[in-house]
């Protein structure tokens, strides 16, 4: 699982910013994500990389991207980490994080918990504590806000009691899962549903992106991604439908989807897309049940970006101003195109 908070063997190399995904309405998870100390990720991946066995308890979500970058570092074992109240909430709501713990969770490299209720073991073990415990070291987080540190300790008198109460921890915490589908299955369900291309897309869309770059609040949502991805590629609304979520047949049987959204919450993003004459929505026949609609891209910007710059492109055109009518204002002096020249579009 590659993570894109950091190369593949330095702590020190190219990190893209998580606040190079904050948008003018960010998520939760851009806003904890950008407010996180890079002094102290660093410090968390480097020495959490190539152990066995941690044990960590009190993260928060600020933390996960550097704790699953060092996961990504290390050979073998299960992580097991006990994350503070609402991570595991948010992370159902963050699709490029949730993808990848959700990944790291399916493939048995972490263990995911929820630390609430948590009984103090030892007093200077209290519950709000950040601790990463392994057979032979403890590191805890340090200091006040915004100038925090990562304090380790090795001697042998002083970890075997400090690795014990971490355990006790962890283990009064409450299982927790994630409410977004791994990476893996993510891609080979696209690939199955709808095609080759457009799960290529999703996978470099996914790599490419910083951990907090779209989530569920503003104009510009995952869903609004995946619905201009699939656009790009011709594809019909309804299989995509099918992807994304549960979505009934007319014969009433249901069709299991990956579980990202409803099938029908996507006709909001849909309908944006048209507005903005980045995509159209046309209709084609169906056999005997109603036409279906069959999402096309016509922006040039949309069809040259790569998949890692579409949400790029989007959000720059829905920065843009609308008219009364629901269309993009273009200036007064502007030439209007012939109408052979203008893409068409739908009122759906």
């Amino acid at each position: 699982m590659a993570s894109p908070t950091t190369g593949d063997d330095s702590v020190d190399g190219d990190r893209p910013s998580e606040g190079d995904g904050l948008g003018d309405d960010p998520s939760p998870v851009a806003v904890a994500l950008d407010e996180a100390d890079d002094g102290l990720v660093q410090a968390i991946e480097s020495a959490l990389a190539g152990r066995s066995e941690v044990v960590a308890v009190g993260v928060p979500l600020a933390l996960l991207p550097p704790v699953l970058a060092a996961r990504d570092r290390t050979t073998d074992g299960t992580w097991r980490l006990a994350c503070r109240p609402g991570v595991a909430e948010a992370l159902g709501q963050a699709f490029v994080l949730g993808t990848a713990v959700a990944e790291a969770v399916a493939e048995g490299a972490i263990e995911l918990r929820t630390g609430t209720d948590l009984v103090r073991p030892r007093p200077e073990i209290g519950p709000g504590r950040i601790l990463f415990a392994s057979s032979d070291r403890v590191d805890a987080v340090a200091g006040p806000e915004g100038s925090r540190t990562l304090v380790g300790e090795e001697t042998a008198e002083r970890v075997a009691p400090a690795v014990r109460a971490v355990r006790r921890r962890f283990a009064a915490a409450t299982p927790a899962s994630v409410d977004m589908p791994a990476r893996s299955r993510l891609v080979a369900a696209a690939r199955e549903t709808l095609d080759d291309r457009f799960a290529d897309d999703v996978a470099a869309a996914l790599d490419a992106l910083p951990y907090g770059a779209v989530g569920r609040t503003g104009e510009v949502t995952d869903r609004t991604l995946l619905v201009a991805l699939a656009a790009r590629h011709d594809h019909l609304l309804w299989d995509l439908r099918r992807w994304i979520g549960d979505e009934s047949t007319e014969s009433g049987a249901g069709s299991e989807g990956v579980g990202i959204a409803a099938g029908q919450d996507l006709t909001d993003d849909r309908r944006a897309l048209v507005r903005r004459g980045l995509i159209e929505a046309i209709k084609v026949p169906a056999g005997d049940g109603r036409p279906q609609l069959r999402l096309r891209a016509v922006d040039d910007a949309l069809l040259r970006a790569t998949p890692g710059e579409v949400l790029s492109v989007l959000r720059g055109r829905f920065a843009l101003p609308l008219d009364g009518d629901g269309t993009i204002q273009r200036p007064q002096n502007e030439e209007r195109r012939p109408v052979w020249e203008r893409a068409r579009r739908d009122k759906n």
